[in-house]
C-alpha cells in the first residue's frame, strides 16, 4: 500500500532584521508542506546576513520541530526533514515490536510491514506526523528559533572571520566617544578602543575612517570581543608592509620595533639583497614612503636604522643621529659605555632620555653615555685620587711593620722576663736575705767584743 501524500502550501517572509515568519496559506493536506520561495529568502540572508546557507536550513528545521511539538501531544520522538526547493515534513520514530507496550514509541510488525515490507523487529521506522495547521503560536515559536539560531551563525561567523584577521591591519568607522575609549564599527562587529590603545594626542570625531591593529579576539556568550589598537609596535610594522612592497614580500626584513606612541619610534631593518638598501628603501625618494606612515601615526617621529650583527655596530646605529666617538662593551653585564663630542650629548640622549631610552630597548643593551670632556675630567679626578691614596700609602705600609717589631720585641721581651723570674725563683726568698745579713753582722759585731 503506497502512501499519497498531499502538498500544503505555506508563504515564508523574511522580516528584517528579527527572522522568518511562516502561516498557511489554505487548509487540507496531512503529510508534507512547501514553503514558496525558500531558497530566495535563504539566499537574501545569507547575503545580508553573511550565514552559510546549510546553517539557514538546519535553523529552519529545528524551527519546524519546535513548532510542530506545540500540536503534537506525543513529540518525545520526533524529527525533522527539510529539502532545499522548501519542502519539509515531520517524521515520528517507532521501534518494531511483537507486542506493543507504549504505543508513542513502539509499532506492532503487522503494522510495521505495511510500511515498509522488509520491516523485522528491532527496527525503526518513520512515521509522517506533519500537522496540518501549524497555529499562530507554533509560528511565532518557529520564528524565536530562527531568530536564535541566526543570531548564534552570525556570532560564530564573526568570531571565525576576525580570528584569521589576528594581527592584520583593517579599518573601521569611528561611531562615538566613551568614557574610556572610542567606539569602532569594523563591519561586523563594534568594539571599544581604549584611549591607553590610542596614540596620545589624536582626537576621533564621530565617522572618521581609522586603521587598527587586531590584537586579540575572544570568544564569549555575548559574541566575539575584539581588542583593537593603534599604540601596539606591530601596527607600525604593518604600516611598513602596507606601504614598502620590499617589506611585505621579504626582501627587507625588520628586526626590532620600539615606540613611544605619538612621540618617537625605532625600526631596525636589514636587506636579504645585497643589491637593496634596507634603510634607503624603507625612507623612500625624498621621504616619500615614510612620511605616508609618519602621517598615518599623527606625525610620530620614526628612526630608521640598519640592524648589524656585530653589537657595537648596532648600537652606534640605534643612537643615530648622534656621533659617536668611542664605545667599550661589557659583555658580563651586558652595559655598552659610549663616549660622545660634547655637543652631541644632549642629542645621544634625547629629550628626557628618549634615544637612549628607546636605543637601550631595541638593542637589549644597557647604555650609558658620557661626553669626552666629562669623561676627561672623570679620568683626570680618578688620577688625582690615585695620587693622593699612594700619597697615604706609605705611612699605612709603616705601620703594620711598626706594629710588627713591637709585637716581636714584647714577645722576646716576655721571654727574657720569664728568664729573669725562673732565676729570681732559684734564689733566696727576698724577706729572707735582710735577716741572714743582720744575723751575720750581729755575729761578727758580737764577735769582735
Amino acid at each position: 500500500m503506497q502512501r499519497v501524500e498531499e502538498r500544503h502550501s505555506f508563504s515564508f517572509f523574511w522580516i528584517l532584521p528579527f527572522g522568518f515568519w511562516i502561516f498557511p496559506e489554505g487548509g487540507g493536506g496531512i503529510n508534507m508542506i512547501k514553503i514558496e520561495g525558500f531558497n530566495r529568502v535563504l539566499e537574501e540572508i545569507q547575503k545580508e546576513r553573511n550565514v552559510d546557507k546549510s546553517v539557514l536550513m538546519e535553523a529552519v528545521a529545528a524551527a519546524l520541530l519546535s513548532a510542530s511539538k506545540k500540536n503534537l501531544l506525543h513529540a518525545e520522538n520526533l524529527e525533522s526533514e527539510i529539502q532545499e526547493d522548501g519542502t519539509f515534513r515531520i517524521l515520528a520514530k517507532k521501534t518494531v515490536v511483537m507486542k506493543v507496550k507504549d504505543g508513542i514509541l513502539e509499532m506492532a510488525k503487522k503494522e510495521a510491514v505495511k510500511i515498509n515490507k522488509g520491516a523485522k523487529v528491532g527496527d525503526e521506522i518513520k512515521i509522517d506526523v506533519t500537522p496540518n495547521d501549524f497555529g499562530r503560536l507554533a509560528a511565532q515559536t518557529a520564528k524565536q528559533v530562527i531568530i536564535q539560531r541566526i543570531r548564534e551563525a552570525e556570532k560564530e561567523g564573526a568570531y571565525e572571520e576576525y580570528i584569521k584577521k589576528q594581527g592584520e591591519l583593517i579599518g573601521g568607522i569611528v561611531q562615538r566617544k566613551e568614557i574610556y575609549g572610542y567606539l569602532v564599527n569594523l563591519g561586523k562587529v563594534e568594539t571599544l578602543l581604549p584611549f591607553s590603545e590610542s596614540i596620545p594626542g589624536e582626537n576621533y570625531r564621530p565617522k572618521d575612517r581609522i586603521k587598527v591593529l587586531v590584537v586579540e579576539t575572544k570568544k564569549t556568550p555575548k559574541g566575539p570581543i575584539i581588542s583593537i589598537s593603534r599604540a601596539h609596535p606591530n601596527f607600525l610594522k604593518k604600516l611598513f608592509e602596507l606601504e614598502i612592497p620590499e617589506v611585505l614580500n621579504g626582501t627587507i626584513e625588520i628586526k626590532s620595533i620600539v615606540r613611544e606612541p605619538g612621540r618617537r619610534a625605532k625600526v631596525a631593518v636589514m636587506s636579504h639583497d645585497k643589491n637593496v638598501r634596507a634603510v634607503g628603501t624603507c625612507i623612500g625618494h625624498m621621504g616619500a614612503r615614510i612620511q605616508n606612515i609618519v602621517k598615518e601615526l599623527g606625525n610620530e617621529r620614526i628612526d630608521v636604522i640598519e640592524w648589524n650583527e656585530d653589537i657595537k655596530t648596532y648600537i652606534l646605529n640605534a643612537l643615530a643621529p648622534a656621533k659617536i666617538l668611542k664605545i667599550e662593551i661589557n659583555e658580563a653585564e651586558n652595559v655598552a659605555h659610549v663616549v660622545v663630542p660634547e655637543a652631541q650629548l644632549s642629542l645621544a640622549i634625547g629629550r628626557e632620555g628618549q634615544n637612549v631610552r628607546l636605543a637601550a630597548k631595541l638593542t637589549g643593551w644597557k647604555i650609558d653615555i658620557a661626553s669626552e670632556e666629562g669623561q676627561k675630567k672623570a679620568k683626570e679626578a680618578k688620577e688625582a685620587k690615585k695620587a693622593e691614596a699612594a700619597k697615604e700609602a706609605p705611612v699605612l705600609s709603616e705601620a703594620p711593620s711598626e706594629t710588627k717589631g713591637g709585637v716581636e720585641g714584647g714577645e722576646v721581651k716576655e721571654v727574657e722576663d720569664v728568664k729573669e723570674v725562673e732565676e729570681i725563683k732559684e734564689e733566696p726568698a727576698p724577706s729572707e736575705a735582710p735577716s741572714e745579713t743582720k744575723g751575720e753582722v750581729e755575729g761578727d759585731s758580737e764577735k769582735e767584743g
